[in-house]
């Protein structure tokens, strides 16, 4: 038998998106109702589209007063999730700086009709009072909508930990694919040079990392992140060997910007080797991917 694809449509994903939430958050059976509130759609609408999910195997329902819906494992997977209890990671950059121990639960957007206006709720898994009102952040992308939200923070409640974010922008990511976007040559260190020599390769190329070569082959990543532990460490005259990154992380050159961006997520990346026809052709970084969304 032939396997089918199956293709979700922009509001199956927001209602699976809602589903996996409010299930994470309650546990247990979640109302109709409940989801139609969180994606601001008419009640009849979702229930419409809770039937070709049942029938999909992507929830599970219960019929009743008592009833409701349940996310399946399938559902997981096509929302990007590895395991039930495992949120997609959402990635916040305050004041140009990335928080690897941040990421956004949830996002109330109020309103997005005057943008100079609106401000948004989003609730934060992590210690939030490393944030200050007045900081500037970039949430995103998200994993259902793909929207990149640009703000500055107006408040902050510790107890929900919760931001309260003037938004100043949102951006839907691009279509572009990671081959317009690209750095080439690909800029190399050997696997044996000092890390102080190195440094000085990364500050006269003017860039953030490098791949490590080892004679015909790419071993590791040596990033600026890098050079400030061995500074601390004082490690400057070990070789790039005992402070790279051995994990090379690739994408094709026609992979589009967003799931790249999604991929270095994952991969805790922020740089990405891209490949044609799997021969490496350049390399790719996250700042890279901002840049061409700031165009």
């Amino acid at each position: 038998m032939a396997k089918i694809k199956l293709e979700l449509t922009q509001l199956q994903k927001d209602i699976l998106h809602a589903l996996i939430t409010l299930h994470k958050k309650k546990g247990g059976l979640i109302k109709g109702k409940e989801i139609a509130g969180f994606i601001n759609r008419n009640p009849g609408v979702v229930r419409d589209q809770m039937r070709v999910l049942k029938v999909s195997g992507i929830v599970r329902a219960i019929r009743g007063p008592k009833g409701g819906y349940t996310p399946t494992t399938k559902a997981y997977r096509l929302l990007y999730t590895t395991k039930p209890n495992e949120s997609v990671r959402v990635p916040v950059i305050v004041n140009e700086q990335i928080m690897e121990d941040l990421t956004i639960e949830d996002i109330n957007l109020p309103s997005i009709t005057h943008l100079g206006v609106c401000q948004a709720r989003m609730r934060i898994a992590g210690d939030i009072k490393k944030i200050s009102t007045g900081d500037r952040v970039v949430i995103g992308p998200t994993p259902v909508s793909e929207l990149i939200i640009y703000g500055e923070v107006t408040g902050r409640e510790d107890t929900r930990n919760v931001l309260i974010i003037d938004i100043k922008n949102i951006l839907a990511l691009p279509k572009d694919i990671v081959g317009e976007c690209m750095s080439s040559p690909i800029i190399t260190v050997n696997v044996n040079k000092k890390v102080s020599d190195a440094a000085k390769i990364l500050a006269e190329k003017g860039i953030y990392c490098a791949l490590v070569r080892d004679r015909s082959k790419f071993v590791g990543i040596f990033t600026l992140d890098h050079v400030a532990k061995a500074i601390a460490e004082n490690k400057l005259d070990k070789s790039v060997k005992e402070v790279m990154r051995p994990k090379i992380v690739a994408v094709e050159k026609d992979t589009p910007t967003r799931e790249a961006l999604m991929l270095m997520n994952r991969e805790n990346a922020r740089f990405l080797v891209v490949t044609d026809s799997s021969e490496p052709v350049g390399v790719i970084t996250d700042q890279e991917i901002l840049t061409k969304l700031v165009e």
